[in-house]
Parts: structure tokens; C-alpha cells; sequence
């Protein structure tokens, strides 16, 4: 399996504020194919800036289908009159990525929606991801989980809270409400979501059967974990894929 990357999807130091924003608008075009999106809310962000402050989303209740590189928002996570614009973003989006980008530079890219099997496993009591396959164990270690769910998440608490909870894990899963993914690059972002996505299907049709899990030991875990480490390059592989079909389909994300 190649581990070769695609330099053009590096690192957001040594990427363009329109690079990042191409990047961005595939992923939400890609969100749609996948059926990670719900109706027009839900918000992906990129940091521009090296504080992580100034930072890329998408406009209010704009659907991902429709959103090209020039319809995001530059927006500034310290700035107080942000919701008082005339193209203030979803107050809830302001909420957690606005906080988020301010207190957590490490968090250049965030991703945050309602895919069926992650708000699925997100609504049981306890919604932990269980290492029963390679899917499920590449994220053993790697989730925190928020089961203090207090509405609309769109009060400062809420996303204080919220960002305190992610820490420095790049899934968080949000009891009673969906996932936020976390990472250095969006085509990580991408390729974490797309994984996080299939594991909680996995783990939803093993609990569907009635049968006890095998769950690994968390020796076996954590190994497994740790050999998904050295494959970070298939992710750009893959983000690259999707974006160059993209080109060819939906080539007006980039305008």
C-alpha cells in the first residue's frame, strides 16, 4: 500500500488561505456524498492564522452542496462583534469553532455534523467506540466523550465545555447530539470522519445482532491503534482522490 504523499495537501503552514479553502469547499461537497450532511446546518472550519484565531467556515444555512471556496467566512475566534455582522455565522457554529479556534491552536481544522451512525452511537448510554475490528481500534485512546448535552450548543458554556472535552483528541463524541472531528489538515479531518463514520456502523450492526461483542484486550488495542500511525499518507491519498473527481464533476468549488 502506498504511503506516499501528496505535498499539495500538507501542512496549513505551508499552505495558501486559498489552498485551505479549496480543500474545505471539497469537504463539504464530499460531506454530501457521503450523507454526512444535515439539511443546511452543521460546520466544517480551517485556521488560517498561525494562533489558530482567524479561521475559515462556512456561511449560515448555506447548503455544503452549493458552497464554493469564496463563500467562506474569514472570521477572527477574538473578535466580539462577529455575531452582531451582517453575514454573522450559525450561532451555534460561532459557538463551539469560534471557541474552539481561540483556545486550542493545536486545532487547525474542525469538522462538526450528524452522520447517521456516529449521532446513532452517540445517543446510547454509553456511546464509547469498542475495539472489535481494525476500523473500531484505530480510534482506541483517540475519542473524548461529552455527555453533558445542554441543547442547541450555542451558549458560551456549552462550548467552553465542549472545548475543554476535545482537549487534544481528534474525535469527540457529543452524547445526545452528533461527533466533532479534529485535526492538523483537513484531508486528515476528512479521512478521520470517513473512518469514524464506518467504525460506528460496524459497531451499530454488531450490537444490532444481540450477540456478546469481542472486544479486544487493550494491549491488542492500542497496538492496533499505533500501527494505524505510519498510514497517515493513505488519507491524502484518498482526499486527493475525491478531490480530482470532484475536478471533474464539480469543478466550481474551487471558484
Amino acid at each position: 500500500m502506498s504511503m506516499m504523499l501528496d505535498m499539495s495537501l500538507s501542512s496549513p503552514e505551508v499552505r495558501s488561505e486559498q489552498a485551505l479553502r479549496e480543500d474545505l469547499a471539497a469537504a463539504f461537497r464530499l460531506a454530501v456524498r457521503f450523507g454526512w450532511h444535515e439539511s443546511v446546518g452543521n460546520h466544517f472550519s480551517a485556521a488560517v492564522s498561525e494562533d489558530g484565531s482567524k479561521f475559515l467556515m462556512n456561511p449560515k444555512w448555506r447548503h455544503f452542496s452549493e458552497i464554493r471556496a469564496s463563500d467562506l467566512l474569514l472570521l477572527d475566534a477574538n473578535d466580539e462583534t462577529v455575531m452582531a455582522g451582517e453575514k454573522a455565522p450559525d450561532p451555534s457554529a460561532w459557538c463551539i469553532h469560534g471557541t474552539v479556534h481561540r483556545t486550542n491552536p493545536k486545532a487547525r481544522v474542525l469538522f462538526h455534523c450528524h452522520p447517521p451512525n456516529a449521532t446513532a452511537l452517540a445517543t446510547l448510554q454509553d456511546p464509547s467506540m469498542k475495539p472489535i475490528d481494525l476500523n473500531t481500534a484505530r480510534f482506541f485512546g483517540k475519542v473524548a466523550v461529552d455527555l453533558g448535552f445542554g441543547g442547541m450548543a450555542d451558549e458560551a458554556e456549552e462550548g467552553r465545555r465542549i472545548a475543554e472535552t476535545l482537549g487534544d483528541k481528534p474525535v469527540l463524541i457529543m452524547g445526545n447530539h452528533g461527533v466533532s472531528v479534529s485535526a492538523v489538515t483537513v484531508a486528515e479531518a476528512f479521512e478521520t470522519l470517513y473512518f469514524f463514520e464506518r467504525a460506528a456502523e460496524t459497531l451499530l450492526k454488531a450490537y444490532s445482532t444481540g450477540q456478546p461483542l469481542a472486544v479486544m484486550s487493550d494491549n491488542l488495542a492500542a497496538k492496533t491503534a499505533a500501527e494505524w500511525e505510519p498510514y497517515v499518507g493513505m488519507g491524502y491519498e484518498h482526499f486527493g482522490f475525491w478531490k480530482r473527481e470532484l475536478d471533474r464533476s464539480e469543478p466550481d468549488y474551487k471558484n
